[in-house]
């Protein structure tokens, strides 16, 4: 049924209860699984505030971003391995998370993705915005939310 499942997480509590869940179902079905964490790019101010933004301070920013993503991957990788599961894990820098699960689901030819949500509603929603909304409305397959 699923074959090749697409694992996101940011790092948080929450989104280990996506990967929990999607380690499970891919246990249970014999699934390889590619896990995915992205990180924005570095915030640049505008005015005033940008003038103390320097290439290093982006550089640290970068550099940081791909050490805990590094970290994180590995552990899950890990949990995978003493699951049994052959895992892959892509780490996408300076992207929108909603962006880089769509397209790594597709290049990757995964055919489930399974991710957690915060459950946010209305102004919260408005304003904090929600990356799993954004993919079920533009994934061309399923996606399983875990909340």
């Amino acid at each position: 049924m699923y074959t090749h499942i697409l694992i996101s997480t940011d790092g948080s509590e929450l989104a280990q209860n996506g990967v929990d869940h999607g380690l499970s179902l891919a246990k249970a079905l014999g699934s390889k699984i590619t896990i995915i964490t992205a990180t924005e790019a570095f915030p640049i101010p505008t005015g005033v505030a940008a003038w103390g933004v320097t290439p290093g301070d982006i550089a640290r920013y970068s550099a940081d971003c791909a050490k805990a993503s590094e970290t994180l991957l590995a552990s899950i990788k890990a949990q995978a391995e003493k699951l049994g599961i052959v895992a892959d894990t892509i780490h996408v820098s300076d992207g929108r998370a909603a962006t880089a699960i769509l397209e790594t689901a597709k290049n990757a030819a995964c055919n489930l993705i399974v991710m957690a949500s915060h459950g946010r509603r209305g102004v919260k929603r408005l304003l904090l915005g929600s990356q799993t909304a954004e993919v079920l409305a533009n994934s061309q397959i399923p996606v399983l939310v875990v909340r």
